[in-house]
C-alpha cells in the first residue's frame, strides 16, 4: 500500500510537471512578439522628419490596377470588360473592395466605362488629353521625389512634371468656389506620418482609366507612414456625399527605389495632344 501511494504520488508529480510545462509553452506561443523599434529619421531644423534622402518612390502595385482601381469587382464592369470578376487589393474597405456609389455617380461611372475607347477623346480619361491627374491618383500613376523645406512638403512626379506644393503651417483651405485639377493640399505631421488633407477638386479628374468618378465634394485624407527608409505604407479615406453612400479606402505601399542612376523621366506631354492610346 505504502509502494502504491508512493506510485500514485510520483506519477501525479510527474503528470503535474508535464501539465506546468506545456502551459509555460502555450503561454510563450501566446505571449506578443517582440515589437519592432520604430524607425527614428534625423530631423530637419523645423523639426520635420528628415524623409527625402536620396532616390525616388514608386507604388509597390499592378499595372492593372492602377489602371482599374476595382478591378472588375463589380459584376457589370467585369462583363463588360469581358474577365470574371476579382477583388481588389488596392480598396481596403468596404469589405467587397468596390466604391460605395450611389445610383446616380454609378450610371456616370458605367457611362465612362462604356467610352473608354471611344474616338472622341473628350469622352475618355482626362489624361489621354495631358491634363493633370487628381488625389489620390497621382499616388500610384509613376514615380515621384520627396523634397523638404521649412514648412513644406514638396512632391515632384514623373508624370507631367506635376508637383503638390503642401503647406505645414494649418493655414485653411483656399474658398470652396476655387476648384483644383490636383486639389488644395494641407499637411501636418504624426510622428512619422504625413498626414494630407485634400479638398477643393475638380469633378473631372478620374481615379483610374475604367471611369471611377467622384464629384467636386470629394474630401480625401492622406496618410503616408514612413516605416523605414525605404518603405511608406499609404492610406486615403475618400468622402463624397454627391458620389458616395459612404466612406471608403484604399492602401497599398511605396518602395524606394535602390537602382544606381535612376531619375525621373521626361514626360513630354502637352494639353490637347491627341496621340492618345486605342
Amino acid at each position: 500500500m505504502h509502494r502504491f501511494f508512493r506510485a500514485v504520488t510520483v506519477t501525479a508529480l510527474a503528470v503535474g510537471a508535464a501539465d506546468m510545462s506545456l502551459a509555460t509553452a502555450v503561454a510563450a506561443a501566446q505571449a506578443p512578439a517582440a515589437t519592432a523599434k520604430p524607425w527614428s529619421p534625423a530631423r530637419l531644423p523645423d523639426g520635420q522628419p528628415d524623409v527625402q534622402g536620396e532616390g525616388f518612390w514608386s507604388a509597390d502595385i499592378g499595372t492593372d490596377e492602377a489602371d482599374d482601381i476595382e478591378k472588375g469587382s463589380d459584376a457589370l464592369h467585369a462583363k463588360m470588360a469581358g474577365r470574371p470578376a476579382m477583388p481588389s487589393d488596392m480598396i481596403v474597405d468596404p469589405p467587397d473592395h468596390t466604391i460605395p456609389y450611389t445610383p446616380a455617380a454609378q450610371a456616370i461611372k458605367n457611362r465612362r466605362f462604356a467610352n473608354r475607347h471611344n474616338p472622341n477623346l473628350q469622352l475618355r480619361d482626362p489624361i489621354f488629353r495631358c491634363l493633370l491627374a487628381g488625389v489620390p491618383r497621382f499616388e500610384f500613376l509613376q514615380p515621384f521625389r520627396i523634397i523638404q523645406n521649412p514648412g513644406y512638403v514638396l512632391f515632384l512626379y514623373q508624370y507631367e512634371h506635376a508637383f503638390r506644393v503642401i503647406p505645414l503651417d494649418g493655414r485653411p483651405h483656399l474658398e470652396e468656389n476655387i476648384k483644383l485639377w490636383r486639389g488644395d493640399s494641407r499637411g501636418r505631421w504624426e510622428g512619422n506620418t504625413l498626414v494630407v488633407d485634400v479638398t477643393n477638386h475638380d469633378a473631372r479628374t478620374w481615379f483610374d482609366q475604367a471611369g471611377a468618378y467622384h464629384s467636386d465634394a470629394l474630401h480625401v485624407v492622406e496618410r503616408f507612414a514612413f516605416v523605414d527608409a525605404n518603405t511608406i505604407n499609404y492610406e486615403a479615406t475618400l468622402e463624397d456625399p454627391k458620389a458616395y453612400t459612404r466612406p471608403w479606402k484604399i492602401a497599398f505601399t511605396h518602395k524606394r527605389t535602390a537602382e544606381q542612376g535612376f531619375e525621373l523621366l521626361e514626360d513630354a506631354c502637352i494639353e490637347g495632344l491627341s496621340a492618345a492610346p486605342h
